[in-house]
């Protein structure tokens, strides 16, 4: 136990040596601040780092990871972070980025108790209710699978746009909210061209008078 903690310190420190060895000024130049334009949200999956996949360095993306990309108005956690990206960060884009062979979707497909977790995944179950005629009639599992997958960075992405964060921002500039899954098969970030870019695509009942 002892051993495998102690080589995340090990490797902390022969990464610090490499960056230095590349560019003696390299932690100066992040210890000046951030100026990211886009915000990640992504799932906790240990597979899908959002550097590493879309090639940027550190400061250019703002993360926040939770259990299947989930956007829930009541998350604070969630809504904090928005607010800081969009409000003081002034990010130019919203990615909610999921993942084929997502273990939240697949757990939400089923009816076993995973505990505490039933609660997130509720959020979830109720994506597949929504569009259960569409998903029932697959009848591959994986393939039903993956378009849940699909179907629910869709929905976050239109959650996302409820907000009034998201709301205020777009009644002043241009910020744009995008829907992505990534595949394990080839490294390969799917755009789903998900237009969610003004209240006009949102329903009546969702557009705050601003």
């Amino acid at each position: 136990m002892k051993s495998s903690y102690q080589r995340l310190l090990h490797g902390n420190q022969a990464w610090a040596s490499e960056k230095l060895a590349n560019d003696p000024n390299y932690f100066k130049y992040l210890s000046l601040g951030q100026n990211p334009e886009y915000l990640w949200i992504g799932c906790s999956d240990s597979r899908v780092p959002a550097n590493e996949i879309t090639g940027t360095k550190s400061g250019e993306i703002f993360v926040h990871r939770n259990i299947a990309n989930v956007v829930v108005h009541t998350d604070m956690n969630l809504l904090s972070v928005l607010y800081y990206a969009v409000e003081v960060l002034h990010v130019k884009h919203v990615i909610v980025c999921g993942h084929y062979g997502c273990s939240g979707i697949i757990a939400a497909m089923t009816n076993k108790d995973n505990g505490f977790v039933n609660n997130w995944l509720r959020n979830i179950k109720e994506v597949y209710e929504k569009h259960s005629e569409e998903l029932d009639a697959i009848s591959d599992i994986t393939k039903r699978e993956n378009r849940l997958v699909e179907l629910n960075v869709v929905e976050q992405v239109h959650n996302l746009g409820k907000t009034l964060i998201i709301q205020q921002a777009w009644k002043k500039r241009d910020l744009q909210v995008h829907g992505w899954v990534y595949g394990f098969d080839d490294g390969l970030i799917r755009d789903l061209k998900v237009m969610v870019d003004e209240t006009s695509d949102l329903k009546p009942i969702f557009r705050y008078k601003l």
